[in-house]
């Protein structure tokens, strides 16, 4: 069950589009954790970089995302830097799509 409702978060995060890179923060690689507990969601995420400017955007849109769950009692969000991002988190289609080169 807790399976499916983290599918479902991860599917709500999908609506949050990074405003500099206009895809959303799941195939970015923003999302480094979602984890539920009775009900209350904790996502972890990032963004580019520590000094983004569109960091309060994201983290109050994941919140708020994540708040249109079914059966959650709570959404909270943190950011962290830790590990650093890279475009090597973006999912293949969409690192193409932004002209990202493959790295072998």
């Amino acid at each position: 069950m807790t399976e499916d409702l983290v599918g479902f978060i991860r599917d709500a995060l999908r609506v949050v589009i990074d405003p500099e890179l206009g895809e959303n923060v799941v195939d970015l690689g923003f999302i480094y954790d979602i984890s539920v507990t009775d009900g209350a969601v904790l996502i972890t995420m990032t963004a580019t970089t520590p000094g983004c400017p569109a960091t309060s955007f994201l983290k109050e849109g994941a919140q708020a995302a994540a708040s249109t769950v079914p059966g959650l009692v709570s959404a909270d969000v943190t950011m962290t830097f830790e590990p650093p991002w890279t475009p090597d988190l973006i999912a293949p289609g969409v690192r193409a799509s932004l002209g990202f080169a493959a790295i072998n």
